[in-house]
């Protein structure tokens, strides 16, 4: 079992399916000289077992052939692309993991489909994002290794790797909208089983394409993820019931995310973990702020009729009134971000005696956590109270 786990684990596989996919690591040093030299599976093992000497907290290891370090920009690994169609196809897939898809994407069956659908994705993500987030800073295993692997998205390199959150996320929302969806909105089902495990893989299979997570990682990511959904699917009735009618249901939304976030497991380096697991959870503390109050006020702008009902045709008018409502209420959105996290980092700055322009503050956790917080709570509480309302004004 131990030997079956740490070939899953190991980087060269993850190498592997990159080089299949058309995607090769290049000598860098060969590269800054107009020359293009591809790096092969025994040279890359030889990098690990002679270049590479220094290894930090997260495994991450950095380069001393000529006296280089992994940062700079001359020694940054560079790689070739040979297949444009699968490169392009896993960089969007990937993209389904990020901010921009969460804040355009998800919001979007709200104003669009269902508020309905859009409260149970945005519970379950934001579940078995925070359990995945706390795992990986738990378990302390490290990404893949580079060489031999390319990655491309050096952001995230600080984090650790087990379990692949993309995989998980990909895995909720995707069986979460197929499971929620029958019993609101007419569709084939086996049409939407396509397109869940379709579009779940192509996330899973795109982490290991830009090498930032082993398939051990991937595989994991998976199993915590179904886990969570079968174990939680039998309470959705429930927790939606308490989310909507109980009196203390916007209390323990605030309260508990909040303390979560403060107690967040601490790294002895700094990662994006915290900050991230922050923002999830400000927005789901938002949204079922949010969804509260539509109840109390009577106006929930669920579909109106026998449940469940026929998927809206796509007509010209149809598609023009999403489109605006899409537009709109991503600039509301963004637009709310950007002036909430403006407001709350001058607050904090100056509560703080922070130079305004030290950047680096911002990673302290009595500034990071309560202004990723508070700009995400309220970009929740816009998208469930506000958005809508304004919809119906300008009569969209």
């Amino acid at each position: 079992m131990l030997e079956l786990l740490s070939y899953l684990h190991d980087s060269e596989l993850v190498a592997g399916f990159q080089r299949r996919c058309g995607l090769f690591l290049v000598e860098a040093a060969h590269h800054s000289r107009g020359k293009t030299r591809f790096v092969n599976a025994e040279e890359s093992r030889g990098d690990l077992e002679t270049g590479w000497d220094h290894q930090d907290n997260n495994s991450n290891y950095k380069y001393r052939g000529n006296g280089c370090s992994a940062g700079a920009s001359l020694c940054r690994p560079q790689y070739e692309v040979r297949n444009w169609l699968l490169h392009f196809l896993f960089l969007f897939s990937a993209g389904l993991g990020h901010e921009n898809f969460y804040i355009t994407c998800l919001p979007c069956i709200h104003w669009n489909l269902d508020p309905f659908l859009c409260r149970r994705l945005v519970n379950m993500w934001t579940l078995v994002m925070y359990v995945g987030q706390v795992m990986k800073d738990v378990l302390k295993l490290p990404r893949p290794h580079s060489p031999p692997v390319v990655k491309l998205e050096p952001r995230v390199d600080a984090e650790y790797g087990l379990p692949s959150t993309h995989a998980m996320a990909a895995i909720a929302i995707s069986f979460t909208l197929l499971l929620s969806a029958p019993s609101r909105i007419q569709f084939q089902f086996e049409v939407g089983l396509l397109l869940a495990v379709t579009l779940s893989s192509l996330v899973c299979l795109s982490r290991l394409y830009t090498g930032m997570h082993s398939v051990l990682d991937v595989i994991c990511g998976i199993l915590i993820s179904a886990t969570l959904t079968f174990l939680s699917y039998p309470y959705w009735e429930t927790l939606d019931h308490f989310q909507l009618s109980s009196r203390i249901s916007p209390i323990v939304a605030l309260v508990l995310p909040l303390f979560l976030s403060y107690t967040y497991p601490e790294l002895d380096h700094y990662s994006t973990t915290r900050a991230d697991t922050t923002t999830i959870l400000g927005v789901g503390a938002g949204c079922s702020i949010g969804y509260w109050v539509n109840e109390q006020l009577g106006q929930t702008f669920e579909p109106q009729g026998v449940l469940p009902v026929p998927l809206p045709r796509m007509t010209a008018n149809a598609l023009a009134l999403g489109v605006a409502r899409f537009l709109l209420g991503v600039v509301a959105l963004v637009g709310t971000r950007q002036v909430v996290k403006t407001v709350s980092l001058q607050v904090l700055y100056s509560w703080y005696r922070v130079p305004k322009n030290d950047r680096s503050a911002r990673r302290r956790k009595e500034i990071e956590v309560p202004y990723k917080f508070v700009t995400y709570t309220a970009v929740g509480l816009v998208n469930s109270i506000l958005v809508n309302r304004v919809f119906i004004l300008l009569g969209l």
